[in-house]
């Protein structure tokens, strides 16, 4: 084990005891300790948070709860980053996210919309999607085209932003200019090796867990519809996307076959594979999250141009 092994072993075990803090039996409790270490870890003296209320248009909607993150400083204005947090469809929120969307913001200089869609079990499959429809709809009316919007996610937001393009390309909806995912959980099947391969040293997700968020979200539903499990879906036609994945988390090939499924599809699509690196790393205070951001950036840049 070399000195880059040796040290992220460490952070390993660190993340395993903070993610033992955060995570609780009692799922609102988690939810009120995922909101702390947001409000915590999420604070920054170059952004500015500014809430929103999205006002239902239609009556099967409802009023959503977001945020605008602003760097603050000038900055361009003409594309904006829609953001859709994680937490497996039944924790999380806009200000858990923090953690994550005040590094996209800083690294972009392009405005993030965070959201609160409707979490599981309270609200099962499909009220994120509807929710996340719903979002995209006000930025629509907002005076934004499609191509102004970056879709962003971690984890089960890496779904939700996958779900949200696939839903618009299914009504034949112009799409987003791009997609940038974060440790996606795209098949909720578990189909991928890593779910075995990877189970004894990933330090934030088990199998458990995992199943727990299943039946909360899409009990009784087929878990290979692609609006639940994105893996299955059709990408032909789809914008560039962008992948980042830890090497030692469970969820790594759902981040792998996507990464296949977009190339058989003739999608522009690139992978990264952070060695040593776990589930949504890019939360952690750290030199190899901000340079993960970094390279986010970069892609984000690319596709604006």
């Amino acid at each position: 084990m070399d000195r880059t092994d040796k040290r992220n072993a460490g952070l390993m075990s660190l993340i395993k005891r903070m993610h033992g803090v955060v995570e609780n039996v009692d799922i609102e409790k988690h939810r009120q300790s995922q909101d702390h270490f947001g409000a915590l870890l999420g604070n920054s003296r170059d952004v500015i948070v500014e809430d929103v209320e999205i006002a239902p248009q239609r009556s099967n909607e409802v009023a959503i709860h977001g945020e605008w993150i602003y760097v603050n400083r000038s900055h361009m204005k003409k594309y904006i980053i829609l953001y859709c947090h994680g937490g497996g469809y039944s924790t999380g929120s806009s200000l858990y996210a923090r953690t994550l969307t005040t590094k996209l913001a800083t690294s972009t200089s392009m405005d993030v919309l965070s959201f609160d869609y409707r979490l599981a079990p309270e609200h099962p499959y499909p009220a994120a999607v509807q929710d996340a429809v719903q979002v995209w709809n006000y930025l629509m009316l907002l005076g934004y085209g499609a191509r102004d919007v970056v879709l962003a996610g971690d984890s089960a937001g890496g779904n939700l932003a996958l779900s949200l393009c696939l839903k618009l390309k299914s009504e034949r909806r112009l799409l987003p200019r791009g997609l940038v995912l974060m440790s996606p959980w795209t098949d909720l099947t578990a189909s991928g090796k890593s779910h075995i391969t990877k189970a004894k040293i990933d330090p934030v997700l088990n199998a458990a867990y995992l199943q727990e968020m299943i039946g909360n979200y899409a009990g009784g539903q087929d878990l290979k519809d692609p609006l639940i499990s994105p893996l299955f879906g059709d990408y032909a036609g789809f914008p560039p996307v962008y992948i980042q994945v830890g090497s030692n988390e469970i969820l790594h090939d759902d981040a792998a076959l996507l990464y296949k499924k977009l190339l058989k599809d003739n999608v522009c699509v690139k992978m990264e594979v952070f060695r040593g690196m776990w589930h949504v790393f890019q939360m952690s205070p750290f030199k190899t999250a901000y340079e993960a951001m970094d390279k986010n950036a970069e892609f984000i840049y690319d596709i604006c141009r």
